[in-house]
Formats: C-alpha cells, structure tokens, sequence
C-alpha cells in the first residue's frame, strides 16, 4: 500500500479495492483476497468501506506513532487528601482531611491497522442495525473540535440513517451506532470535511443537515432541497468544504450555487457537461467522477477557489501496478499462454477482527508473509483464468446493467467532450503480433464478464498472489469502475498529475533508470562537467592573455518608481526615483550601488547604499504596502532600515530578486548555504541563511554579528534545525514536515540565482486571529457597548488596533483566505462553551469560566489562510510535528545514523531512525513513551536528550547512545522556581532552557557521571527563542531591543564571552531585527585559531541601551539581561514582523 498522505481509493466492478497516490502513476491493489466491496469512504489517515456481506469494515493506516488511549480510574484511598468527596485535593495531609485518593493509569493500544478490520456491534443483539447500503466519512475539520475527531455516517438498505458514535484517533472504531430521524427513506448520504452534510431520499429529493458543530456533532434537524429536473430525481450527492454536486437518474451532472456555512442549501443548481454514473468531492474541493458508459474514472481540471465549478473533465488513464512487467515485454507469461503455476494453494483468512489490546506492549500478530498459497477470489474467476488465450467468455452480462439500462445520450451534451485514453502499448514487440487480432465481439464482453481470463503477475509479484486471483482484465484492458473516493487525496494545483499519461513499457525503463541515479551521483556529475568546462576556458584563453582589454569597464543601470518611509517627522511615504547602478570592473567582478532620489523642500538630494555594505534584504509588512528593508551594519545598530515600497507585488518580487542577486554577486556568495550556516526564520514565515566568519565565535575581538550577511532561501516555515553534516528539517505553520534537498533559491529569487534542481512547490496553512470584546452593564448583561476608554470592540490581542471580520485581511498578498470565520475554543486560558474568556478588566488575565467580579470578556475567532510557494523542500510525511532537534556534531561516518528527536503536534516524543548525510529524510518513526505531553526537545553533541513537557517541567532521557537511539527511561528536572519552561537547547556540554516569562537559564554542575545538573542559574531576560551550537555558543532572538532611532522587536542576540570557564558568556552582541522569530546555529561547528588573549571580561560588546552600560570592570555573567527602554512604547515606526 502507498503512503497515506494523498490516496485516490477505487472499486471496480469486482469489488477490489485500488489506491492511486497523487505522485504516482498506477493503481495498486488493496491485496484482501477475501473482500469485495461495494462502497468506500476514504480520509488522510483511514478508509471506511461496505463490503458486498453489508457489513462495514475500517482500514487504518499504520504509523510511527502507536494508537494509545490512556485509561484512569480513582482508588479512594492514597495519596491526594481532601477533606470530604468531592472537594479539591491536595497532595499534603492535613489535620482536616478525612478522605484519600489515588489515580491508576493504563494505556490501551489499537493493532488492528493496515488491514481491514471488521466492525463488530457490541450492543444489543435485538437492536442491531440494519445491513449498510451506503457509508460517508468527513466532519473532521468542524470548527475546533478536538483533534483527530471523525465523523462517520451510514444508511441502511431499510433507508435509515446512522451516526457512529466517539470515533476519534485513539478510537478509531468508534463505539456504537446511534439511529437518526429522518423526513424519509434515505437512499446514499455524503459528509464533507466541515459542516455539511447531505443525503438523497428514494422519492429523489435531497436533505441536508443543520446545526452541526463542535458540540453537537449530529445536528439538530434537516432541510429539503428539490432536484434541479421535475422529472428525474437525484440519486447521487457529494458534498465538499462549501461546494455540492449531484448526478439525477437521467446521468445528468448539477452543480450547486451558493452553498456556505451560513446557508447550508446553497441557492440553485447549474447543470455541468457530461453524464456519469456517480461524483465524489475530496480535499481542497476536487471532484472526480465514474463515466456511465465506459466506466472510467474523470477528474475535473479548473477546480480553484475563485472558479469552484472547474472546467473539464478529464480521464485518468494510469494502468494497475501489475501492468508494469507486461507492458513492452517479451517474456509475458501471457504471451506464452501459461496460466499455472507450481504453488500449492492453501486457504488462508486475511480478515483480521478489529479491536483494542488493554497491554501497550502487546503487537499485532503476526501474518504470513507467503501470499502465493492465498485461493483465487472464486472458483468462477480460478476456473475462467485456465482457459486459453483469446477464447471468448462465457459469461456476457455486465453485472452492474443488469438491473438498468444505460441511458441515451442527449442531443444537448454533444459539447460535453470527455477527454478518454486507451492503456495500451504503442509499439508491441514483433513477436507478439498475434495478440493484436481483433476480437471486437468477444473484446467487450469479456471485460464485463467475471469469468475472463486473468492476466499474469510479474515475477517480483509471483511469490504474493495466484495468478488466478489478481485480475480479471484483458492485459489491454484498463479496469471498469464502481465507486470513487477522494477525501483523503489532496491535489496541489501547482503540481502536474501523472494520472493523464499512459505508461509505456519505455516510460517506465526510463523511470526506473532514472529512480537508480542518485542526488549524489548527480551532483558528483555536475561538478565534474563544470570543472572540465573551467579548464577548458582557461586553456582557450591562455593565449590572449596579452591582449588589451576592449572594455574596460561597463555599467548597468536599472530605474524605477518606488516609495521610500523617510527619515524625517512626520514619518510617511513619499514617491522616489530609485537607480541600481552596477559596475564590472576588468576583473569581471560586480559592484553595485542604489541610489534614492528624493524632493526636501523642494531641494533634490539622494542617499545611496554600497550592496556590498547590505547585510540583508527582507520583505516587510507595513501598513499594507508591497513593501521590503535594506539593512546595514550602520542602520541595524539605529534599528531604522531603509524602507521601499512598490505599487505591485510582482514589481516588488522584481526589485527584491535583482538586489538579492547583486548582493551576492557583490560579497563572491554563490551556490547552496554550507554545512556550517546559520538558518533563521522570521516572522513572516521567510527563511534566511548566513555563511559564518571564523571570527565570529572568536575572542578576544569576536566579529560583530550585526555585519552577518543573510540570504534568503525560498520556501515558508515556522521553525528549521540543521546540524554541521548539512541535514536540515523545517515545520510549517500547519505542523508539516520538510527536508532540505541541498538547492538554492526558490520563490521571488529565478535565474543564476536559484538552483535549477532540487526546488518543489512547498504550501502552508496559518490562522490569523482577531478578538471579540464585550463589557458588562446591569441593564442589558454583556454587549458590544463599552465605555469610551476601553479597547475597540473587534480588535488585535493587544486592542490597540481595531480588526473587525470584514476589513481583516490575510498576512499578505501571497495568502489566500481558505476558510470562514470561526470561534477558537483552543485559546490559552480555557473558555465557556461559547468560546468566551472572562476578567475583571481589560487588560487582566482572562480564565474560561464566569465569576462576580468579572465584568468583561473576550472570544477569538480565527480564520485560515494559505500560501503556496517553492523552494529546496520536500515533504516528509504522515506525521506533523511541533518540535524538532539534530545532534549537532558527530564523528560518525557519512553512512552511519544521525540522531533526530522530535515532538509531534499531539506531544508524542519521536526519534527518527536512518537519517543519514545521503539520505536525510530518514526511514521511519521510532515511538518514545511518555506520561504526558512534550512541547520541546533537544539532543546534545554526546547525545543527551533534554526535553521540556507541557506543564513546564523539564526531563532528561537517559542512555541515549547510537547502539541505544531510544535510550531507557526519563528523569525529572525540577524547574527554576515559581516557572513553566517552553524550550531546552542542549550544546556540546552546556544545556540552557527559556521558561514562559522569557527568561533565560543555564544548568549548573553538568558532570559525565552526573548528567542532569545541580541547579539553575538566572542568565537574561527579555528572550523569545534560543540556539546553543555544537560550541556551546548561545543565540537568542530578544523580544525587544532599543536602537539609537527606534525600537526593534525579535531581534537576532549573540551571546558574547563563552569559554569553558564561562559558560554562560558575559554579555550581548545585537545584530539582525527586528521581525525575527527562530534561529539555529547548530550547524556551526567552526572554531578559529585560537591565539594569546587578553582579559576575557574586557573584550565583549556592552550591550546597547541596557542599563549600566557605561561601567568598566569585571561584569557579572546573570546580570547582563536584555533591557530596553520601559518608556519606549512599541509604535508604528518600531521594527516588526
């Protein structure tokens, strides 16, 4: 079975099962050689289906991460003491405690995964439901249920409907069956992912389901909804994220308008081009369909959010993975007309009972590995696979028309052009010229018929399956379709389906040479030719060496209208004339320098930047404008960049990839980041890399970090970790996981300055947030009415700034909105069950429950907006992620493992197992127990593993070694006193944690023999994030930091004066900012010649605008926080985000 990331699941018309991945281009067999189904149901992470007994089945996908549920129950005697039940227990007995308790905990875990298990009812007998028609998966992104939620809805052949209870991800068989009230008899039902739910009644009306929500996950009532054709009812609906089509009895497809949240019934129906047997809508509100004549599968092209209805269809013609050794080959088993084999054929039962192990340490039994003794799927299918070769089947009626026949098509849809490919081999070999006879009367009728012969299996897939069993199609022949699920395949709009090409027997020869080429013989190849070319020149050129240069210098110049954020109160945009002027000189080495011309007071004057003084150009938000900064060593210590602005995003992506590229051709900087370079990420999601100095980690006269020279890479991230062996992970804002491909560029950065390889399209999903604040009044309770000082009714987290539902707009242009508004009941505090936060005041600190002194309250809505760019990622599934952390330095091999932890979205802690420098993606997820959940981790240059829970309290994992990767069991650190901590960052010795309040802590007493540490020592304040490298080197991005113009807020720190007597440094280097949120310098593994020093205590950089910064002398390691001016308010002119 393919991964579970992106799966097209389908069923034939002889009940098997097939998946297409989206990156792939054959059907692969479900192999259960016991099952036929009739209907599947399909998500990410599992597929529901009806089997032709009626009975429902759930195949769950296997995973890294075990299915455990954890169980507790109280003794009433132990340790919490309380003074009556129930009260509120204390660990401490007291004088006045009269009761005890204790909690037992136990863990379950599911086993039942990558097979088909068997839903059993364990109600009563008498009150089963009815045999199962039809069954419908979705409901799992409705508005902030908890995770993993699902929703699964089925209708009986009585025409019932049925909910099924509690299925969730340590669940996922849910519980039981709970009937529900319908206006009729209900022939198929279709959920979609949200809130809409749909069904078709027998009289061929439709219903659709109100009031379905986080709490209520059934709804409250239905609604009606007429066929769009008086005279042909619907007998097919699908429904989608906000769209829903239908297909009536005539095979007529519908479309319907104005389907939302809000209106659930949409407005009107559109009839759409074709006629098809049934429509399914998946992820992102694609649509696929089964042709009513010839059974094939259609994708619909053009589905955008802008142009929900798409354009046309399209067939997917990918043949069945068995298909690959017969195509283009001579040695056919089929060509030489031989249908048996050799094996012994036992009977054996695939189908595994689903259930739940109360042990977490009992697995899954065992299954038999040698498929080849499994019996054919029946005795008609065994006996018809061992006739000879082109005889006709006996068997001639389509069972699927039986019952109906097909209608005839409308003089109307002559235009509907359904775009179809035969799956067959373009150049037969010359000696199977035979099988090209043209059996036109037999032809059809064998496809239809269950007794027709049966194709051979290549001899990779021999040893798995009778030849009998696998297929009933004619080697030509592409599959005959019933049933067509896409909930759980994602198509990225960016990115060109293989699914409309037929594969060829050269195709795929040249696939498979091309899959045994790898990245690193490919980059051996690249050097080898550029270095032949190099010195090829050089011999060319050799012997004009004497000849005068004819042009000794050119220049280039590019000009534009931009606007600038001048220097001068009050502080606006002005309209400018910008001019990059690039000089070459004789050497054929470029220097560039931008000029901005501007009017003051009529008077024409110009600034101008040396790009090879630039250390950073990065796009900014600012008041709405296509806007971006230009740094310098000069202009970062004043926190006041250099601002322009452009009139279109496009013009802006110009000037930015023009300066980009001339600053690097400035500074000599080509080529991926090195093993050694530091990675950030800013707010915004951007991701930036710097080539460290030698110098910078040196003393006693360490480089400046505000002279780093940063380039950006393409892509979008939230966090990215890397290590001085050059492997680099990132995690999205939407918790996906990628690995760096070794590439340069990507995004707004084209030509020589990206690579021309190694760069995907890369999305991710954001939340933007807004607040609703009301106040309290004796007369009408709360309302939207406060008093005139109080913060805007609909504002940011801060209410400073008004943010209502109508003028609140995604991050920026590249975002798009892909969802509604909805209420956020995950916000940090708790909430009501309608999602508000209470306090006595504005600002205060807000609880989710109601209390006589509160008088005000607040909800936070939430809404999701998506970006899609490219950039050197890929995508490392089917886990999501929180937290991630590489060993930063180790003498291992370039073959041998790389540490990797991480910690996934739900807190479940990971070790990734066969990271390697030639393939660093890794195999798999190794699971590491623990009793609650994680929000950190870190693993160390000796492999000590650091982790910090979600209540704040700290751990360290114990034998940790690379025979070991998993260790043995966890130790816990008590935290610094009266803090949560919310990071750990361990070095080569040194192991420093941030707690909530952004304070920033060094472990004392770190020992061989006695690893976790003595006790905690206070380092600074005023810390977002931090970094210690393989050095024990320490960065930080700092909240706030003071500049000579303005404030700065995330601001890229360098801790200054680490040695091994002084671990925690002395003081701060400021460099990049502000709008910094993450950096990494565990790559940078570079130490610099040391040489005689003078007093370490006075070479540091006094830290700018913190308090006693004048004073000289020796100066305490814990009291040189980060300070800024508490006077200094954070305005519209202070460097953000």
């Amino acid at each position: 079975m393919a991964t579970s990331s992106s799966l097209l699941w389908a069923v034939d018309i002889f009940g098997r099962v097939y998946t297409l991945p989206t990156v792939g281009q054959y059907w692969e067999l479900c192999k259960d050689t016991q099952l036929e189904f009739k209907r599947v149901s399909a998500v990410k992470q599992c597929c529901w289906g009806i089997a032709c007994d009626h009975q429902v089945y759930t195949y769950v996908f296997s995973g890294d991460v075990p299915i455990r549920y954890q169980e507790e129950t109280y003794e009433n005697q132990g340790w919490t003491y309380a003074i009556d039940f129930p009260n509120t227990y204390t660990k401490d007995k007291k004088w006045n405690s009269c009761v005890r308790r204790r909690r037992w905990i136990r863990y379950r875990r599911y086993k039942s995964r990558d097979v088909w298990a068997k839903i059993v009812s364990h109600d009563d007998p008498d009150r089963l439901p009815d045999p199962f028609n039809d069954i419908s998966t979705g409901g799992w992104e409705i508005t902030d249920e908890p995770p993993g939620r699902l929703s699964v809805w089925a209708v009986s052949l009585q025409g019932r409907v049925w909910y099924r209870e509690n299925v969730c991800h340590h669940n996922p068989e849910g519980s039981t069956w709970s009937l529900i009230s319908t206006p009729g008899e209900v022939a198929q039902i279709s959920c979609g992912p949200y809130d809409l739910l749909w069904a078709t009644l027998w009289e061929g009306q439709a219903i659709v389901r109100e009031g379905i929500d986080r709490n209520n996950p059934q709804g409250i009532s239905w609604s009606t909804v007429e066929s769009p054709s008086s005279e042909n009812g619907i007998m097919h609906v699908s429904v989608g994220v906000d769209v829903v089509w239908c297909v009536t009895k005539d095979r007529k497809v519908w479309f319907r308008r104005g389907v939302n949240s809000h209106n659930p019934c949409g407005t009107s129906w559109i009839e759409m081009v074709g006629e098809m047997m049934m429509v399914n809508v998946g992820l992102n509100n694609q649509v696929w369909g089964i042709g009513c004549d010839d059974r094939t599968i259609y994708f619909r092209q053009g589905v955008t959010p802008s142009e929900l209805s798409g354009k046309m269809w399209k067939a997917i013609v990918c043949g069945r993975e068995s298909d690959r050794s017969q195509t283009g080959s001579s040695t056919s088993l089929l060509s030489a007309g031989c249908f048996f084999t050799d094996d012994i054929q036992n009977q054996t039962n695939a189908i595994i009972q689903g259930d739940a192990d109360t042990s977490s340490d009992t697995e899954l039994s065992s299954i038999p590995t040698n498929f080849s003794s499994t019996p054919p799927v029946g005795a008609a299918a065994s006996s018809a696979g061992s006739r000879a070769a082109g005889a006709p089947a006996s068997v001639t009626v389509d069972p699927l028309d039986s019952d109906q026949e097909a209608p005839a098509a409308s003089a109307n849809n002559e235009k509907a052009h359904l775009e179809s490919c035969k799956s067959t081999n373009p150049n037969p070999p010359a000696e199977l010229q035979w099988t090209n006879i043209d059996l036109k009367e037999a032809h059809r009728h064998a496809v239809l018929s269950i007794g027709t012969f049966a194709e051979t299996s290549s001899l990779s897939s021999l040893g798995m399956f009778s030849v009998g069993a696998e297929e009933q199609y004619g080697a030509d022949e592409h599959p005959l379709w019933a049933w067509v699920s896409g909930g759980g395949c994602l198509v990225d709009l960016h990115s060109p389906l293989k699914w409309f090409a037929v594969p060829s027997g050269l195709s795929s020869s040249v696939q498979s040479l091309s899959l045994s080429i790898t990245p690193a013989q490919t980059a051996a190849w690249r050097k080898q030719i550029f270095q032949q070319l190099s010195e090829r020149t050089k011999r060319e050129l050799e012997n004009f060496r004497h000849y005068e240069q004819a042009v000794e210098q050119s220049v280039w110049v590019k000009t534009g209208m931009l606007q600038w954020w001048r220097n001068w109160k009050p502080h606006k945009w002005m309209d400018v004339r910008v001019a990059l002027e690039q000089f070459t000189g004789s050497d054929g080495m470029r220097d560039s320098i931008l000029f901005i011309y501007y009017l003051y007071h009529e008077e024409k004057k110009y600034i101008h930047v040396f790009l090879n003084e630039v250390t950073i150009i990065a796009e900014v938000l600012k008041e709405g404008k296509h806007s971006f900064a230009l740094y310098t060593p000069e202009r970062t210590k004043q926190r006041w960049p250099i601002c322009l602005a452009a009139t279109t995003e496009q013009e802006m992506h110009d000037w930015l990839s023009l300066l980009t590229m001339s600053c690097c051709e400035s500074r000599r900087i080509q080529g991926p980041p090195s093993h050694q370079a530091i990675w950030s990420v800013s707010c915004k999601g951007d991701i930036f890399v710097s080539e460290p100095s030698p110098e910078l980690e040196a003393g006693p006269q360490p480089m400046p970090c505000d002279q780093m020279f940063w380039r950006q890479v393409g892509g979008h991230l939230r966090l990215v970790e890397c290590n001085n062996r050059g492997i680099v992970w990132g995690i999205g804002y939407d918790h996906t996981v990628w690995v760096y491909t070794g590439g340069y560029g990507g995004g707004f950065i084209q030509g020589l300055a990206s690579s021309a390889d190694n760069i995907y399209t890369q999305s991710d999903v954001k939340c933007v947030y807004i607040y609703e604040n009301q106040r309290w009044n004796p007369v009408t309770g709360y309302s939207s009415r406060g008093l005139p000082t109080d913060r805007y009714m609909w504002s940011d987290a801060s209410g400073l700034q008004e943010c209502t539902k109508a003028n609140t707009k995604p991050p920026s242009p590249q975002w798009s909105w892909v969802s509604d508004w909805y209420v956020d009941f995950s916000t940090s505090g708790g909430t009501d069950r309608e999602g508000w936060q209470y306090a006595a005041d504005f600002p205060a600190s807000y609880h989710g429950h109601k209390t006589m002194k509160d008088f005000v309250r607040r909800r936070r809505w939430a809404r999701k907006c998506k970006i899609v760019t490219n950039g050197p990622w890929l995508e490392v599934p089917p886990v999501t992620l929180w937290d991630i952390s590489i060993i930063p330095s180790s003498d291992a091999d370039d073959e041998e493992s790389v540490a990797l932890w991480a910690i996934s979205d739900k807190g479940d802690v990971l070790c990734r197992l066969g990271v390697t420098q030639q393939n660093p993606a890794g195999t798999s997820w190794l699971h590491v127990g623990t009793d609650q959940p994680f929000i950190s981790i870190s693993v160390g240059a000796f492999f000590q593993v650091w982790a910090v829970a979600r209540d704040g309290s700290a751990f360290y994992r114990g034998s940790v070694s690379p025979k070991k990767p998993a260790g043995d069991c966890w130790y816990h650190i008590p935290s610094p006193q009266k803090q949560k901590l919310k990071q750990v960052s361990v070095g080569r010795t040194s192991v420093f944690v941030l707690d909530k309040n952004g304070n920033l802590w060094y472990r004392q007493g770190i020992t061989p023999s006695y690893p976790q540490g003595s006790a905690w020592d206070h380092v600074s304040n005023n810390i977002r994030k931090m970094s210690v490298g393989p050095l024990d080197q320490v960065w930080v991005i700092a909240d706030k930091v003071q500049g000579s113009h303005s404030l700065s807020c995330g601001t890229v720190c360098h801790r200054t004066g680490v040695q091994p007597m002084e671990p925690k440094g002395l003081a701060w280097d400021y460099g990049i900012g502000g709008g910094w949120e993450h950096i990494t310098v565990r790559g940078n593994a570079s130490e610099a010649p040391r040489s005689s020093a003078p007093n370490a205590c006075e070479s540091p950089t006094e830290p700018m605008g913190s308090e006693g910064s004048g004073k000289k002398g020796k100066t305490e390691p814990s009291r040189t926080p980060l300070l800024v001016s508490e006077r200094q308010e954070v305005d519209r002119n202070a460097v953000n985000c």
